[in-house]
C-alpha cells in the first residue's frame, strides 16, 4: 500500500502545494534514523513523509484505525499506507508503548519521525523538548536529523475540514550523532544535553520564538 500511495500522493501534493524543501541530502537513504521536527499542525505527519526521500513512520491516534464501514476501512488503509502506526494516547502507558514502537522501527533499520515538543504548538512558539528523543537515539545508537517546518499551521487549521493552498517550507538539518559523544556523562544529563542540542538545531531551521517551557496537550488536541 505504501508504494502505491507514495507513487501517487507526493507528486500530486507537490504539484498543488509546491512546498519549499531544503536539505534532503541530510537524510540518510538507508539505515535507522530519527527525524525530530517542530510541530505546528496535524498535517506535519503527512507533509514530512510526502517530501522525505524515504519512508518515515509516525505515530497517529488509534482512533484513525478503528473506524467502521467503507470510510473507516479507507481511512485505516490511508494511514497505514502513509507509514502511520497507531497509539492510544488516552492509555496511561501510551508514552512507554510509543518508545517501544519507535525502537522496533529503528531496530528494523527504518526511519521514525517524532515531535520532541510532545504536542503541536498552538501559538507558533517552539517549546522545550522532552528527552524521549534522546532516549531513543542513545538506546538505538542512531543519528537524529532535525526538521524545521513552517506554514503548516495555515495549511489545515484546527477548524478547517480541508487543507488550504498556502506556502509551506520543510528544512532537513545536518544529522546529529550521539554515539560515543556522551561516554561517561550521567544518563539523565546526556539526555537533556542531546535534546537541547536537537531543539537548538530545529530553532535554527524555523527561527521560531522559544517558549522556554514545556508544551502541554490541550484537552481536545
Amino acid at each position: 500500500m505504501y508504494s502505491v500511495l507514495h507513487a501517487v500522493v507526493p507528486p500530486v501534493a507537490k504539484l498543488v502545494w509546491r512546498p519549499t524543501v531544503t536539505g534532503l541530502d541530510n537524510v540518510p537513504r538507508t539505515g535507522a534514523v530519527l527525524l525530530a521536527s517542530n510541530h505546528l499542525s496535524f498535517a506535519d505527519s503527512l507533509v514530512i513523509p510526502i517530501v522525505a526521500p524515504r519512508k518515515v513512520h509516525f505515530l497517529a491516534k488509534s482512533d484513525y484505525f478503528r473506524g467502521g464501514g467503507i470510510k473507516g476501512r479507507l481511512q485505516k488503509a490511508w494511514f497505514e499506507g502513509m507509514g502511520m502506526l497507531p497509539v492510544d494516547r488516552d492509555d496511561p502507558r501510551a508514552a512507554i508503548a510509543s518508545l517501544d514502537t519507535a525502537l522496533e522501527v529503528l531496530g528494523r533499520g527504518d526511519a521514525f519521525g517524532l515531535y520532541p515538543e510532545g504536542t503541536r504548538s498552538r501559538d507558533g512558539r517552539l517549546y522545550r523538548g522532552r528527552t524521549g528523543v534522546a532516549h531513543l537515539a542513545l538506546t538505538a545508537g542512531v543519528p537524529v536529523v532535525p526538521v524545521g517546518i513552517t506554514g503548516t499551521e495555515k495549511l489545515q487549521p484546527v477548524d478547517a475540514r480541508f487543507p488550504r493552498v498556502v506556502p509551506v517550507s520543510i528544512s532537513f538539518g545536518e544529522p546529529i550523532q550521539v554515539v560515543g559523544r556522551y561516554d561517561g556523562v550521567p544518563l539523565g544529563k546526556a539526555r537533556r544535553q542531546i535534546t537541547d542540542e536537537i531543539m537548538t538545531a530545529i530553532q535554527a531551521l524555523t527561527s521560531q520564538e522559544e517558549a522556554g517551557i514545556y508544551n502541554e496537550r490541550a484537552p481536545d488536541a
